[in-house]
């Protein structure tokens, strides 16, 4: 049963309901000692009216909330899960719970939760944006407390960050399909303006370049890094006036799984007839028929390291949101070869560079 007049319980009506005193209630409730009848009764009696305690209130005390927050684009991308296991891993181990928050990629709600660290709801922040506008740049310099960024930022930001080689990732890719004997390698893309979108942007015409293949901007579509785009995009390069390409590279497996989706639906064989390769090696790259071969970012590694580079700071005293030598660390990329571009006796389970 709560509090008569619906209010919040505190240590002055868990003591009254206990028969103890108020230094007895707080005592038992801030894991001092206490004995054990007096510990059970003050338990009792806080279970009974509903007692909660307020990390804010408690953090205010005494410094910390023993809570961290991960931002990230889309909580139900399988690199994100990956990223959330990774890094909940971590923060349990050192004693920390792990609050999530999706947004979508929208800068505005990447900022208020960078401002929120003034609130002191959670003693540090790991961000993964696809964009880095200067109003990011500023917010991260301003930060209210310790922040790591997933992701690549420009020089002189200071805080720690953890980023993949999205280019050499695509260039492997695209060296990958051309070994397979592919030359008209078209190029399924997320939005041009996003970090990963350059990057690996940035990597494919540097592996056309490397294999001696023209850049044809007619082989090449921007669209939403989703499923149902990179089944519009895949339908969109089979039906256009060109030769059709004979191979799509794309930005992540979301795209490559849309892809294969519409080359199927053409009664086209994969590969035989037509590769597909995507990027990050996520579960959907395992589960896809034929499944995909793909380029792994290190989704869980990144995770672990930004974790453990933002309970780093956390243990130095006297470290804000900003910091004079920030860490940035980079997961190098790996290839993984499947079905959808090699026949199966072809295939390398096996991870290389």
């Amino acid at each position: 049963m709560g509090m008569p007049n619906g209010g919040q319980p505190t240590i002055v009506s868990i003591a009254r309901r206990a028969g103890v005193s108020i230094a007895s209630v707080s005592r038992v409730l801030n894991g001092q000692g206490a004995r054990r009848d007096t510990t059970e009764r003050v338990r009792r009696a806080a279970a009974e009216l509903g007692y909660v305690p307020n990390a804010v209130a408690r953090s205010l005390k005494g410094g910390r909330t023993r809570q961290l927050t991960f931002a990230m684009p889309d909580i139900g991308n399988p690199v994100y899960v990956a990223m959330v296991r990774a890094i909940q891993s971590v923060a349990k181990a050192a004693g920390y719970r792990l609050l999530l928050h999706s947004t979508d990629a929208v800068a505005e709600d990447e900022l208020a939760v960078l401002r929120s660290l003034g609130d002191r709801t959670s003693d540090g922040l790991i961000l993964c944006p696809i964009r880095i506008t200067p109003e990011h740049i500023e917010a991260l310099g301003a930060a209210a407390g310790p922040v790591v960024v997933i992701g690549s930022l420009p020089p002189g930001v200071p805080v720690d960050s953890v980023r993949a080689d999205s280019v050499a990732g695509a260039a492997m890719a695209v060296r990958h399909l051309y070994a397979t004997g592919r030359r008209r390698i078209a190029f399924i893309n997320g939005p041009s303006d996003t970090v990963p979108g350059s990057s690996r942007d940035a990597g494919y015409r540097k592996a056309l370049a490397h294999c001696g293949l023209p850049q044809e901007p007619g082989l090449v579509v921007h669209t939403d890094f989703g499923i149902e785009s990179g089944a519009a995009a895949a339908e969109r390069l089979l039906a256009g006036p060109a030769e059709p390409p004979d191979a799509f590279f794309c930005a992540n497996d979301q795209l490559a799984l849309g892809a294969a989706h519409a080359v199927l639906a053409r009664g086209l064989r994969i590969p035989e007839d037509l590769a597909v390769a995507g990027m990050d090696d996520s579960a959907l790259a395992r589960a896809g028929w034929p499944p995909l071969t793909s380029v792994d970012l290190g989704s869980s590694e990144r995770g672990r390291r930004a974790a453990e580079l933002l309970l780093d700071r956390l243990r130095r005293p006297g470290d804000g949101g900003a910091v004079v030598s920030p860490a940035t660390t980079t997961v190098p990329p790996r290839l993984v070869v499947r079905g959808s571009t090699a026949p199966a006796t072809d295939q390398k389970t096996a991870r290389y560079a």
